[in-house]
């Protein structure tokens, strides 16, 4: 997934259409001087909606389309005569894009499903004609509605990727180093906080021809769900993936006490991530002796299994992914 066009976040103006006037008119023709009404109604404005597609992976097509204006409803006419509706506009979307209310924040939809359809500004309700106020006190009513005017909002897209392992760790944990070494992703890799901005994703082989999907989310640090360090852009592309499979090298001065901290950050995000399963992988492991590693297992205080592996060495690889997926069946069952 290349870095610059995996983009997660839009900020969009969204005009909706206005509904068009209902008309005041009468019936007339040669043989009628004096009809009733007969004005139609105006057509509704244009509405702007979100439609789910499977095939796209990126908001990358709204990034530099800042304004989004849909048409205005007709006008009613003469003979009940309605006016046609305005063209809605409607914009494809990857599945997992969240739409919010750029003014308050408020969640207002996510796009789940393949061709699913949502309203995301809603147009102006076209205008009743005179016809609609004909009553028995009130033969000839010359009143007719004018449309409602369309919506202009300001609205937030944000994509939340879907993969069947997420990484979850603190920056320089080993994450892309993993990814590189079991698939055919290549992320940037280097020795400093914050390699990874954008999240890759990697198909995983597993044995007899089966494979899963594995994503590289950017290092969370403490205190990420109050958004430090782009924490909030970077926590909601866990909420959708299947396991979650955390990272702490074994350079940590206290791997449980790491374990923990991320958890709460999750936890303090959306509580229901800590429901999702989940495996810890202690990570280059390779800069030890294997000595080493049987002397701190003792004081890993966790309740998860854990297991050590090396991205260089490539131990404990195998058994990372066997044990994956185990977990992964499990879910599904």
């Amino acid at each position: 997934m290349a870095g610059e066009n995996f983009v997660d976040y839009v900020k969009i103006c969204c005009r909706s259409g206005a509904g068009g006037a209902g008309m005041s008119h009468f019936h007339r023709d040669r043989n009628t001087s004096k009809g009733g009404p007969d004005g139609g109604d105006g057509g509704r404005g244009g509405h702007i909606i979100l439609k789910g597609n499977a095939h796209m992976w990126t908001l990358l097509p709204l990034k530099y389309r800042k304004h989004v204006i849909a048409q205005p409803g007709q006008n009613g006419a003469s003979a009940l005569k309605k006016g046609a509706n305005g063209n809605d506009i409607i914009l494809e979307v990857p599945l997992g894009t969240v739409a919010k209310d750029a003014e308050t924040g408020e969640i207002e939809f996510e796009i789940t499903e393949h061709g699913e359809t949502k309203i995301l500004v809603d147009g102006g309700r076209g205008g009743l004609g005179n016809a609609n106020f004909k009553s028995a006190t009130q033969q000839t009513p010359e009143y007719a509605q004018p449309g409602q005017p369309g919506k202009e909002e300001w609205k937030i897209l944000e994509l939340k990727i879907l993969a069947d392992v997420g990484l979850v760790g603190f920056p320089n944990a080993g994450k892309s180093s993993l990814l590189a070494s079991i698939s055919a992703a290549k992320p940037e890799i280097a020795n400093y906080a914050f390699t990874t901005l954008v999240p890759n994703l990697g198909i995983v082989n597993y044995r007899d021809n089966r494979s899963f999907i594995m994503a590289d989310i950017p290092g969370i640090i403490e205190d990420a769900h109050l958004g430090k360090g782009l924490g909030l852009r970077f926590l909601r592309h866990i909420e959708r993936n299947a396991v979650l499979l955390f990272m702490v090298p074994i350079e940590s001065n206290d791997i449980s006490k790491d374990y923990h901290i991320l958890l709460n950050e999750l936890n303090m995000y959306n509580p229901d991530l800590i429901d999702k399963p989940r495996l810890l992988a202690i990570t280059k492991c390779d800069i030890v002796e294997p000595e080493y590693l049987e002397l701190i297992r003792p004081e890993i205080q966790i309740d998860v299994p854990f297991i050590f592996i090396s991205s260089v060495s490539g131990s404990g690889l195998t058994e990372l992914k066997d044990q994956l997926w185990a977990i992964m069946n499990e879910v599904m069952l």
